[in-house]
C-alpha cells in the first residue's frame, strides 16, 4: 500500500494491531537521507516505552577493515556492512531476553559495541537501514523476519539535495558534498530503490 498519508502514530497503531509472536520486529528500509532515521525514532517513540530502535548502521564495518579491503570511499554500500552480525542479532530478538547491539556514533564514524540493549520488557523491536528490504543475496534473506515493512520512497533529485545539503552540514565544501554525494551515497540510493522487495506499506516522501 503506497500512500503519503501513513505518519508515526497511524503506523504504530498498525503495529499494535500485529498478534504477537514472542518479539515483533518491523523494518523502516529506503535510501540515504530518505528520513528513515528520524521517521523509525518518531515511531518508537509512539510504540511506547516496551519499543526499542536498533539502526543498521552500528554494523558498518570499522575503517581500518574498509581500508584494507579498499572499500573506504563506498562506505555505506551494501559490502561495506558487517553482514553476518546482522543476520546474528536479527536472529536472537526473537529468543534471548536481553541483548547487546552496536550503535553508529556519526562524530566519530565509527560503530560502538554493545552501546544499545534490549531487555526483557521490549516488545517490539523497529529495525531501521538502508538494505532491510534489498532483494540481493544475503540481503533478501533478512525479509522473511519481519512481522512488517515500510518503505520511504523520495525522489532521486530531492535525495541529492538532502544528500548536500547534510554533507554540507558536516563542514564539507560544495566541491566534496557534491563527489561524496554523486560518487558513493547516490548510486547506492539507486541500488535500494532499483532492488527493494515490496513491503506493505510504502511511504511517498
Amino acid at each position: 500500500m503506497t500512500d503519503a498519508a501513513w505518519t508515526p502514530a497511524t503506523l504504530a497503531r498498525r503495529i499494535n494491531a500485529l498478534g504477537y509472536r514472542g518479539r515483533r520486529l518491523f523494518a523502516v528500509a529506503g535510501p540515504p537521507a530518505s528520513g528513515k532515521s528520524t521517521f523509525a525514532a518518531a515511531l518508537t517513540q509512539e510504540l511506547g516505552t516496551t519499543a526499542r530502535l536498533v539502526p543498521m548502521d552500528g554494523f558498518h564495518l570499522s575503517n581500518t577493515v574498509l581500508e584494507a579491503k579498499g572499500l573506504r570511499a563506498r562506505k555505506g554500500a551494501p559490502e561495506t556492512f558487517d553482514l553476518p552480525g546482522l543476520h546474528r542479532l536479527i536472529g536472537a530478538l526473537r529468543s534471548e531476553p536481553v541483548l547487546y547491539y552496536p550503535i553508529f556514533d556519526r562524530r566519530r564514524d565509527l560503530a560502538e559495541a554493545g552501546a544499545g540493549e534490549i531487555d526483557v520488557t521490549t516488545r517490539t523491536v523497529i529495525i531501521e537501514g538502508n538494505y532491510l528490504m534489498f532483494d540481493e543475496p544475503g540481503w533478501r534473506e533478512l525479509a522473511c523476519n519481519w512481522d512488517g515493512c515500510t518503505f520511504l520512497d523520495v525522489a532521486m533529485d530531492v535525495l541529492r539535495d538532502r544528500l548536500l545539503e547534510r554533507w554540507r552540514a558536516q563542514g564539507e565544501t560544495m566541491q566534496t558534498a557534491t563527489r561524496r554525494a554523486e560518487e558513493n551515497d547516490l548510486p547506492n540510493a539507486r541500488r535500494v530503490l532499483d532492488k527493494r522487495l515490496r513491503c506493505e506499506t510504502e511511504i511517498l516522501r
